[in-house]
């Protein structure tokens, strides 16, 4: 019996004790995915919810062999970006993040950046609960701010962007780029290497014999595999 009870006060010096923040942090995440994988159903439900309402409730179904094709001929192009992005964008963006970026759209060209510039601002590194928690909160003010922006455009963006002169409307189609050029020199700064071998995938993807649907593709992975290879030689290069 007094060895048992010896055992027992063993087990609770020798047991690691959780921190409150982790155990908060731990509760953040649970919510995150209850609440992020019931918003993202109920979009997808409603998503779908509107074709078949189209086709079987009144009438207006094209044939599954249309339907068929586009969904093929769609999916040769942007397919890979269903498997590239989520694994991509995870170590910014993190949990609740990813939920959130995913629910509201415009990852790579709203939320991406959003997340990577406020966690520069209060230096928060990616991959950590700082950085998750400035990501998440970033990419909820850009969504409110952009819906808030999507309802005025909505109202009236038509009449005010035809009322612009076509030089600026024709600058409009150099904005998406320049986001992305903004997000690789904030990077680049920190491992200028890494930024050229970056840019050297991209012109090699946009100018080399690459389909489409692998550029992106091309780009990440890339980028990534140079980026080990260079640690590695560092890591090695250190250690002799």
């Amino acid at each position: 019996m007094k060895e048992m009870i010896k055992m027992v006060v063993l087990e609770r010096h020798t047991t690691p004790t959780v921190s409150k923040s982790e155990e908060n942090f731990t509760t953040f995440h649970s919510q995150a995915h209850f609440w992020g994988r019931l918003t993202i159903w109920a979009v997808i439900i409603c998503t779908i919810a509107v074709p078949l309402y189209l086709s079987f409730g009144l009438g207006y179904h094209p044939g599954w062999s249309v339907i068929l094709t586009g969904f093929l001929s769609y999916g040769a192009v942007v397919a890979i970006v269903w498997f590239v992005e989520p694994i991509s964008y995870y170590p910014i963006l993190g949990v609740s993040g990813t939920y959130l970026a995913f629910l509201t759209g415009n990852i790579g060209n709203m939320c991406l950046p959003s997340a990577s510039i406020a966690q520069t601002i209060v230096k928060a590194e990616p991959g950590t609960r700082k950085g998750e928690v400035t990501a998440t909160l970033a990419i909820s003010a850009a969504s409110i701010v952009n819906t808030t922006m999507l309802i005025a455009v909505i109202l009236g963006g038509s009449y005010l962007i035809n009322a612009l002169p076509e030089a600026i409307r024709d600058s409009f189609n150099f904005v998406l780029p320049a986001i992305f050029g903004g997000v690789l020199a904030q990077f680049a700064l920190k491992k200028p290497v890494w930024g050229i071998g970056a840019i050297g995938l991209g012109i090699f993807a946009a100018l080399g014999p690459v389909p489409p649907s692998f550029q992106t593709f091309i780009c990440i992975t890339g980028t990534v595999i140079f980026a080990v290879i260079l640690e590695k030689m560092k890591a090695g290069g250190q250690a002799s």
